[in-house]
């Protein structure tokens, strides 16, 4: 047992260490020619953590060599001069990494907490490669665990000892390998002895995330992101992205650093946002709009072009129209808003322009007009959010694009991940982030259909973006292109901002195509179609309206789905006779015949029995209830057309159904007069019809019914007998 005096010797010189240990400067040394967006993440990882940073090189052409092979000693030499200036301060411990694929992860506390756990001088971060000389493998000693060969993208140490080993290293070219370098050094056991250098092998302080994506997992301390090694349980302090492991990086990019956390969301958002209202000039946009495929719901797209919030006078509008079927309505919207933009230029199908060569028209446009921004739509992005463009405008990043869904689905405009061989993979947090459940700006490999390219990127040569490289389609080509120069892109959802409608397979042989799209394009079918208070019906205080015992009254359809309805018919204009013989039945006989044509006819049989389950099933279950039967089962669907002057009227009669659906197309009063349905059984009788509601009753022994006389006009209704 210590005496007392020796003991608070003992406390004394615990606090002179600690007091030390306190006072030891960290210094992060990295080597960097330009700005590009990687470095700006490193760089905002050392100030968040209060890191000095010291780059060298910056602004220099830089001389190591093409880093997709071996290379960069021209960093060693860098390193060697500025540890000159700083081989006398003995309390300085020097942290070296590289800059662009980095991201620090912890304060000056932790890290030298961490370093001084290692017991060594020098430490150096491990990796499970040998490279660039795989012949060396064999001199690495053997490790029962951990990963076992040197990684030269970080390591730390005294700047005195730093620099005596940089100089017992012996020469290097600029364009020899900086790796290499320094993996010599940690074989020659003379040299490693006296520096006493060692691995990071458990990846307790520098994790290189090549080949260990699989180890790594982000997690949340209470609010807070970090890196955790699976293998190890450990939570490295400083995470280098080296080899193909980028991408990865780029993904916990997106959280650590205070990037983003699970109470304040996206932190990284506000840094360097612009306010419009604060600029002098409206920033000037050219708005490139591209027509590739038949698409449906184009109304609704130009639509929300015209409704975009920004000073149209400071647009140039950019139009490449592939597809001969909208060829009218693109000349109608130049046509009406010729005086609204700054100027408008078309390129139509005639032009018999290939899709990446009119893309790069629209890159060269911007470079000729000096524009600030191009913003890139394609027909099947939907901006829902009339402020979109004035919001990417604002987020102030090289690349930004506002996220897009298909509704109902997992696909949206941008990638989380890429396979190895450079297409879709999805991340670990796609799912959260395409569900709204994590908000922000996510730094992705690749983005589509709309996004913003900020001029700085274009007006510069040697950043210039391109819709080519090698063979890929024009979209991947571009993000590929924009990556290789180290310049993020981004996607956003901090807002809602819109959605994406299915254009894979969007046939055009119909008169209105798009009462085609109940399952392709659900989302912008019911906008279109659907009465805004069908949902109504099904909610459980809702008191349904019941004209006559057990009929059923519900709002079904818009006025347009009805008109559209009965147009798509008369276009095919081949009603039946209204006789009792029609060959479209098996045993070609109908006891109680009208004037209509059937939804097979018309090609619309398959899609009218999705609406009968989709839709009506589920009304009918809320009235009718313990009777279920999924799908529905209906042999006769068919429009039906009364006039004076064909047939006017059905006589009394019973359907051949469980129960029968019967929609208003028209409107009573308007289109015609008269008509209705009377129920004998009761006495009660249905006239004041409403265009797009249809009242429902069951089919048989009890509801006997007739159709009244239609005295002018022409009224249409749509019929089916279901469950026969």
């Amino acid at each position: 047992m210590l005496s007392s005096g020796k003991m608070i010797v003992f406390i004394i010189i615990l606090k002179c260490l600690e007091i030390v240990r306190a006072e030891r400067e960290l210094v992060v040394i990295s080597v960097a020619t330009d700005k590009t967006d990687g470095y700006k993440r490193f760089e905002r990882s050392c100030n968040i953590y209060g890191l000095p940073l010291r780059t060298l090189g910056m602004g220099q052409v830089w001389q190591g060599g093409d880093m997709n092979y071996p290379g960069g000693g021209w960093k060693v030499n860098l390193l060697k001069e500025e540890m000159e200036k700083l081989k006398d301060k003995k309390d300085t411990i020097v942290m070296f990494t590289d800059s662009y694929d980095v991201v620090i992860a912890a304060k000056k506390e932790a890290i030298l907490a961490q370093y001084d756990k290692f017991g060594a001088n020098i430490v150096f971060g491990a990796e499970n490669f040998c490279w660039p000389d795989a012949s060396l493998k064999t001199k690495y000693p053997e490790l029962k665990t951990g990963m076992r060969f040197l990684n030269s993208g970080g390591f730390i140490g005294p700047a005195d000892t730093l620099y005596q080993m940089l100089i017992d290293g012996g020469e290097i070219k600029n364009t020899d390998d900086d790796q290499l370098f320094y993996t010599k050094i940690y074989l020659d056991e003379e040299l490693k002895t006296r520096y006493k250098i060692m691995l990071d092998h458990k990846a307790e302080l520098f994790q290189n995330l090549n080949g260990e994506q699989d180890n790594i997992e982000l997690r949340f301390a209470g609010n807070e992101p970090f890196v955790q090694n699976l293998v190890y349980s450990s939570m490295p302090k400083v995470i280098h992205g080296n080899g193909p492991s980028k991408l990865f990086l780029s993904t916990l990019g997106n959280y650590l650093a205070d990037s983003w956390n699970s109470e304040d969301g996206c932190l990284e958002c506000w840094d360097s946002r612009l306010e419009l209202q604060n600029l002098v000039e409206t920033p000037k946009v050219v708005m490139a709009i591209y027509i590739e495929k038949p698409t449906p719901f184009m109304k609704e797209f130009w639509q929300k072009i015209d409704d975009l919030v920004y000073d149209k006078s400071s647009i140039d509008l950019f139009i490449h129209n592939g597809v001969e079927f909208h060829k009218t309505e693109v000349s109608n919207f130049v046509n009406d808003n010729t005086d609204k933009y700054h100027t408008i230029e078309v390129i139509g199908h005639e032009d018999k322009v290939k899709e990446w060569h009119v893309r790069n028209l629209a890159i060269q446009k911007c470079v000729d007009l000096k524009c600030d921004f191009l913003f890139v739509i394609d027909s099947d992005a939907h901006l829902d959010n009339a402020f979109a463009l004035k919001l990417l405008v604002e987020q102030n990043r090289a690349v930004v694009a506002p996220m897009l869904i298909r509704p109902y689905t997992a696909w949206s405009n941008f990638w989380g991940s890429l396979s190895s061989d450079g297409y879709y993979a999805r991340s670990f947090d796609y799912m959260e982030i395409v569900t709204n459940n994590r908000r922000g700006l996510w730094n992705v490999p690749f983005v589509s259909s709309c996004y913003l390219i900020s001029g700085t990127i274009i007006h510069d040569k040697s950043t210039r973006p391109s819709y080519v490289h090698k063979l890929l389609d024009p979209d991947m080509a571009l993000a590929a292109n924009i990556r290789s120069k180290d310049i993020f892109l981004h996607v956003t959802n901090r807002l809602n901002f819109g959605h994406m409608v299915n254009n894979e397979d969007f046939q055009t042989s119909h008169l209105h195509n798009e009462l085609w799209e109940m399952e392709r394009n659900r989302y912008d079918w019911e906008l279109r179609y659907l009465h805004q208070n069908y949902s109504s019906s099904l909610e459980a205080d809702t008191k349904l309206d019941m004209p006559c015992p057990d009929v059923y009254w519900f709002p079904m359809f818009t006025e347009k789905f009805s008109d559209q309805f009965v147009e798509e018919a008369e276009n095919f204009g081949k009603w039946s006779d209204g006789s009792n013989e029609d060959k479209r039945l098996d045993g070609g006989y109908e006891a109680v015949p009208t004037r209509d044509i059937h939804m097979n006819q018309i090609g619309f049989d398959e899609e009218w029995l999705y609406l009968l389950d989709f839709y009506v099933r589920p009304l009918q279950e809320s009235v009718f209830v313990g009777y279920f039967h999924k799908p529905p089962r209906s042999l006769m669907n068919f429009m039906v057309r009364y006039r004076p002057d064909e047939q006017p009227f059905l006589k009394p009669h019973h359907d051949s159904s469980t129960y029968t659906i019967n929609v208003a197309l028209n409107r009573v009063g308007v289109d015609y007069e008269g008509g209705g349905c009377r129920f004998l059984r009761y006495d009660c009788q249905v006239t004041e019809t409403k265009i797009g509601w249809m009242f429902m009753h069951p089919g048989r022994l009890t509801h006997y019914h007739e159709g009244l006389y239609t005295t002018k006009g022409t009224r249409y209704i749509m019929i089916s007998f279901v469950d026969p």
